[in-house]
C-alpha cells in the first residue's frame, strides 16, 4: 500500500516555498524551572517585523509542540484564549508592523519525552536537543534556522539533585533560590537560531583544561561526565586541544568565548552536537582510554570532537538559512574533520576509509527509493535528512572545489565566506559564490552537485601509440535517473590522472582533468615506454568507475601505483571481480577458485616492509559483503557470502606462515596510543583473523589468549571478532568472560551485543531476539538498540537477509515498537527495508510484506511514514 496519496497523509515542505520570516527575534529571556511533575519555561521574546518579509503587519506565528500553555502577555497586555490561536503544533497571536515584547508561559513533562528531543531526562539528568527542531518542544517561539537571537537563560533546580545548571555562552550569576534550589544564569553575545540552544542540569564531574589561543587569549576548557567516568576524558580533551590549534593554523580560526564546554549523555538520538559553547556529547563518542575504547574508537572520538568544535564557525557563526541548506554547514564541518583526521594521522588511510564509508552507505542511498540531492527538494521530517548524502556526499562536492581550487584557493573562498557572512543564515551558492569571487573562478557547473541525485558512472578507456609517444585516454559519464529526476546532466568531475610505466616509475606526473560534459578525451605527450593508467587518484569525485583495466593491469597496480587510494582501489577492483565471480559460480552449483593474482598481490602486499602497517591493514581487507552485492546486478546474499568465507579461508591456508610471523612478531609490543602504535595493531589483528580463518588450532589459541577481557579492548574486540563465528565452546566461554567482566559498563557492554549480533552463525537472529529480554537491554536507550538492531540489520547481511524473510519481519516488529518510543531511531532502522530492488524475488517481496506491515500500522510517524512510503512507491 502506498500510503503517499492517502488525504490525511503528512504533507511535505518544499524548497519552492521558502519565504523569508514575517518576524525576527532579537533577544529571547528564558527561564526553566525545573521540578519533578512539570518544568515551567517562561519565555520573553523582543521582536520586530521582517522587512525582508513584506510590508505592513502580519501576525506573530510560533512553533509548538507537546507543551501546555499557561499564559500569553503581548506588549504588556494578557492575552484571553479568544486573543490567539492555538493549534497541536503552532501558536498565532494578533498582527504586529513594529517592535513588540511577548512573554509566553507553558508547562512540559521532561520525564516523559522518550524521542529524546527537546529537554528530557538522561540517567536523573535535565539535557537538551534541539536541532533540527527540537525546540519546539520547550517552548513557543519561530523555531526556523533564519531566526537568530541574543539568548539569557535562567535555570533553578534542586540544590542536591542538581548542583550543575549549564548553557550557552558565558555564566553571568549564580546563587541559592531558596527551599533547597539553587539557580544559574547564562548569557551568549552571539546571535544564534534555536536549534543551537542548549541547557544542563545535573550533578557532573568536571574536568578543567585550559587553551591560549594565537591571540593569547585564554580559553577555559571543561568537561561534564557522570561520576566515576572522569579518568575516560582524557583523550577527548586533547583531541578538542589539537582541533583548536589546527583551526587556527590552516584556516585562521580562534573561538570567541572565554569558555568551551562538553558535556556527556547517556540517550542520545545522534553522535554529537555543536551548541554554542555548550556542546552536548553522545556518551560514546567522548568517553575513551585504552582499557574500554578501540583505536577505531579514539580515532571515532577525536574526529567527532574536532567536528563540532569545527561547527562554532561553520555552522555557529555562519548557520543555514532553512534545513535544505544543511549541507552547507554537515557537509562542510565533514570536511574540514577529515582533512583534520588526515594532518593527525595517515592521509592514505583516512582517505581509504571515508571511501568505503561513502560507498557502503551513501551510494546505497542514492541507488534507493530514498535517493536526494545534497540539497534536498523537500521533507516531510527533516530528521530524515541527516543523511550520507547531506554528509558525506556533501564533504566530497567540498573537496572537488579544493581540488580544482588548491589549498591556499580554497583558503581564499574561506576567508571571503566568513568576511561576508558572519553573523549570517545563508545559503549553499552563498558558499559557492565566496569560492568563486575569491579566486576569479567559474564553478557555476559545480551547483548541480547540491541540485541533482545519484552516482554517476564515470567510463575510461584509452589507446597508446608509442610511435607518436603519446597515449590518449577517453572518458565518459552517465549519471542514473533516482525519484523524481529521470533525466540527469552531466556532472562536473575533477579526475586526477597519471601514468605508470610498466618497467616502473611514472612516465606522465599527476593532472586534473576536469570532465564537464558527457564525454571529453585527454592525450598525455611525451609518453615513450608502455603506461598503465592511474585513475581518480585520492577519489577525486564521488562516482563509480568503470575503467578498461585488465587483471593483470589490476595487480601491476595492486603493487606499484604511487597514489594510496589508487593501489588500494586496485586490489579492491580485482578482488572484486574474482569474488563475484565465484559467487556466481557458486550459485549455479559449482566450485570456485580465487584468481591466484589476489594470493600474490596480497603476498607481496604482506611482505612489503614500506608500506605503513596501518595501510597494510587496509590493503589486505577485502570488499565486505554489502559492497560486493552493491556491485552486483542482483545481489545473490548466501553466494556472495560464501564466495567471500572461501576467499578468506584461501587466502589464509595460502599465506599461512606470513599471517603467523606477522601477528607473532607484533603480539608482545607496549600498547601506546600513537599512530603508527594503532597502525601496527591494525595490521597484527588482521593477521590474526587470517590465521584462525585458515583453521589453525595455534591461530585459535592465540585469539583465545588475546581474547582474555583485562587486555587493551582494540586487541581483545579484534579477537572476539574472530572467535564469534566459531561454535565451540572455548569460544563461547570468551564472549562470556567479556560479558561479565563489563555488565555493568555500558559503552562496553553495547560491544558485546554488537558481536553477538554480526555473527554469521545460523542462529543469530534466535540470539538476538533472546537478547532482547536481557535485562540491560532497553529500548529506550538508541545506543543500545544500535548496537543490537542495528548491527545485525546492517553488518550481518548474510543472516538480516535469510531467504525465509525472518530477519524482515524482526526489523518490522522492531521498528513498530521503537515508533511509538523515538520515531527518529525507529525510522532510521527502517532503511535496510527500502532497499528491496537489490534483491532476488523471494527476497524482494518478503522486504514488501515488512513494509507492508509497517506502513499498516495506526499512528505512525511522521519518520516512520515517510521512509516507508517512498519504499513503497
Amino acid at each position: 500500500m502506498d500510503r503517499t496519496v492517502s488525504p490525511s497523509a503528512p504533507q511535505p515542505t518544499r524548497l519552492s516555498d521558502y519565504r523569508p520570516p514575517a518576524h525576527l527575534i532579537e533577544t529571547l529571556d528564558l527561564a526553566l524551572d525545573l521540578r519533578d511533575d512539570w518544568t515551567t519555561v517562561r519565555a520573553t521574546l523582543r521582536g520586530r517585523r521582517n522587512p525582508a518579509a513584506g510590508q505592513g503587519a502580519a501576525p506573530i506565528v510560533l512553533d509548538g509542540e507537546a507543551q501546555e500553555l499557561v499564559s500569553v502577555t503581548l506588549d504588556g497586555e494578557r492575552l484571553g484564549p479568544n486573543e490567539y490561536a492555538l493549534e497541536a503544533d503552532r501558536l498565532t497571536l494578533p498582527e504586529r508592523d513594529g517592535a513588540f515584547e511577548l512573554v509566553v508561559e507553558s508547562r512540559i513533562r521532561p520525564q516523559d519525552n522518550s524521542a529524546l528531543e527537546g529537554l528530557y531526562l538522561s540517567n536523573g539528568m535535565y539535557c537538551t536537543q534541539c536541532e533540527a527542531e527540537g525546540f519546539r518542544r520547550i517552548t513557543y517561539f519561530p523555531d526556523r534556522p533564519d531566526v537568530m537571537a541574543v539568548y539569557s537563560v535562567r535555570l533553578e533546580a534542586d540544590a542536591a539533585r542538581f548542583p550543575v545548571l549549564l548553557s550557552n555562552g558565558n555564566p553571568v550569576e549564580q546563587g541559592e533560590a531558596g527551599a533547597g534550589r539553587r539557580y544559574a544564569v547564562w548569557h551568549d553575545p552571539f546571535p544564534k537560531p534555536s536549534y543551537l540552544f542548549a541547557a544542563v542540569a545535573g550533578d557532573l564531574a568536571c574536568v578543567e583544561d585550559r587553551f591560549v589561543t594565537r591571540s593569547g587569549r585564554e580559553v577555559a576548557l571543561r568537561i561534564y561526565v557522570e561520576h566515576g567516568n572522569e579518568p575516560r576524558t582524557g583523550h577527548a580533551m586533547d583531541s578538542l586541544k589539537r582541533a583548536m590549534r589546527w583551526d587556527e593554523e590552516v584556516f585562521g580560526l580562534e573561538y570567541d568565548l572565554d569558555l568551551f564546554m562538553i558535556v556527556a549523555v547517556s540517550h542520545f538520538n545522534m553522535g554529537a552536537m555543536e551548541n554554542k559553547g555548550l556542546n552536548v556529547f553522545n556518551s560514546k563518542l567522548l568517553l575513551a582510554d585504552a582499557a574500554t575504547a578501540t583505536d577505531a574508537d579514539l580515532q571515532r572520538v577525536e574526529a567527532v570532537v574536532a567536528h563540532e568544535y569545527f561547527h562554532n564557525w561553520t555552522g555557529n557563526r555562519v548557520t543555514c538559512r532553512d534545513w535544505f541548506q544543511l549541507s552547507l554547514k554537515e557537509g562542510l564541518t565533514v570536511f574540514r574533520d577529515q582533512q583534520f583526521s588526515a594532518d593527525m594521522h595517515s592521509h592514505g588511510v583516512k582517505r581509504v576509509g571515508d571511501v568505503r564509508l561513502l560507498r557502503s552507505v551513501q551510494f546505497a542511498e542514492d541507488a534507493g527509493p530514498t535517493a536526494h540531492p545534497v540539497r534536498p527538494d523537500s521533507y516531510i521530517e527533516i530528521n530524515n535528512f541527516y543523511t550520507p548524502t547531506v554528509y558525506e556526499k556533501g564533504a566530497e562536492v567540498v573537496r572537488m572545489i579544493h581540488t580544482l581550487l588548491g589549498p591556499a584557493g580554497f583558503r581564499r573562498g574561506m576567508d571571503l565566506y566568513f568576511e561576508r557572512h558572519d553573523g549570517q543564515a545563508v545559503t549553499c551558492e552563498d558558499f559557492v559564490a565566496a569560492m568563486e569571487d575569491a579566486n576569479g573562478a567559474d564553478l557555476s557547473s559545480f551547483r548541480l552537485w547540491y541540485q541533482q541525485a545519484g552516482t554517476p558512472t564515470l567510463e575510461a578507456d584509452w589507446s597508446q601509440d608509442l610511435s607518436a609517444r603519446s597515449l590518449t585516454l577517453r572518458l565518459r559519464q552517465s549519471v542514473p535517473p533516482t525519484p523524481g529526476q529521470p533525466l540527469k546532466r552531466p556532472m562536473p568531475l575533477p579526475v586526477r590522472a597519471a601514468l605508470l610505466g610498466k618497467a616502473g616509475g611514472t612516465v606522465a606526473p599527476e593532472r586534473v582533468l576536469l570532465l564537464d560534459g558527457a564525454e571529453a578525451s585527454f592525450t598525455f605527450e611525451e609518453v615513450g615506454e608502455p603506461a598503465v593508467p592511474s585513475l581518480l587518484r585520492g577519489f577525486s569525485a564521488p562516482v563509480r568507475l568503470e575503467a578498461a583495466w585488465s587483471e593483470d593491469d589490476l595487480a601491476f597496480l595492486a603493487g606499484a601505483d604511487d597514489d594510496p587510494f589508487g593501489r588500494w582501489e586496485a586490489l579492491q577492483t580485482l578482488a572484486t571481480r574474482s569474488l563475484l565471480r565465484m559467487a556466481e559460480a557458486l550459485r549455479a552449483g559449482g566450485a570456485a577458485t580465487l584468481d591466484q593474482r589476489i594470493v600474490s598481490a596480497f603476498r607481496a602486499s604482506l611482505a612489503d616492509a614500506r608500506l605503513e602497517p596501518a595501510f597494510k591493514a587496509e590493503l589486505l581487507t577485502l570488499p565486505g559483503e554489502t559492497l560486493l552485492g552493491q556491485a552486483s546486478e542482483t545481489w545473490q546474499v548466501d553466494a556472495v557470502h560464501e564466495a567471500r568465507e572461501l576467499a578468506r579461508r584461501t587466502l589464509g591456508e595460502a599465506l599461512r606462515d606470513g599471517w603467523r610471523q606477522a601477528y607473532q612478531a607484533l603480539a608482545g609490543e607496549e600498547g601506546a596510543l600513537d599512530t603508527e602504535a594503532m597502525g601496527r595493531r591494525a595490521f597484527k589483528n588482521a593477521a590474526l583473523a587470517y590465521w584462525v580463518a585458515a583453521g589453525d588450532e595455534a591461530a585459535v589459541a592465540a585469539a583465545l589468549a588475546q581474547a582474555r577481557p583485562d587486555g587493551r579492548m582494540t586487541d581483545v574486540v579484534a579477537a572476539l571478532a574472530a572467535l564469534s563465528d566459531l561454535e565451540r565452546p572455548d569460544a563461547e566461554a570468551a564472549l562470556q568472560a567479556f560479558h561479565d567482566r563489563w555488565l555493568d559498563d555500558p559503552l562496553v557492554l553495547d560491544k558485546w551485543f554488537a558481536l553477538k549480533a554480526t555473527a554469521s552463525r545460523p542462529d543469530t537472529l534466535a540470539t538476538v531476539e533472546a537478547l532482547r529480554r536481557h535485562p540491560r537491554f532497553d529500548r529506550r536507550n538508541p545506543n543500545r538498540v544500535r548496537a543490537l538492531i542495528g548491527s545485525f540489520t546492517t553488518g550481518n547481511p548474510v543472516r538480516f537477509h535469510a531467504a525465509d524473510g525472518s530477519g524482515y519481519a524482526f526489523l518490522a516488529q522492531e521498528v513498530l515498537a521503537l515508533d511509538k518510543l523515538n520515531p527518529q531511531v525507529a525510522a532510521r532502522l527502517t532503511q535496510p527495508l527500502v532497499r528491496w530492488r537489490r534483491f532476488d524475488e523471494g527476497r524482494r517481496q518478503r522486504m514488501l510484506e515488512a513494509l507492508r506491515r509497517i506502513a499498516d500500522e495506526p499512528g505512525l510517524s511522521r519518520d516512520v511514514f515517510e521512509i516507508v512510503s517512498k519504499g513503497l512507491a
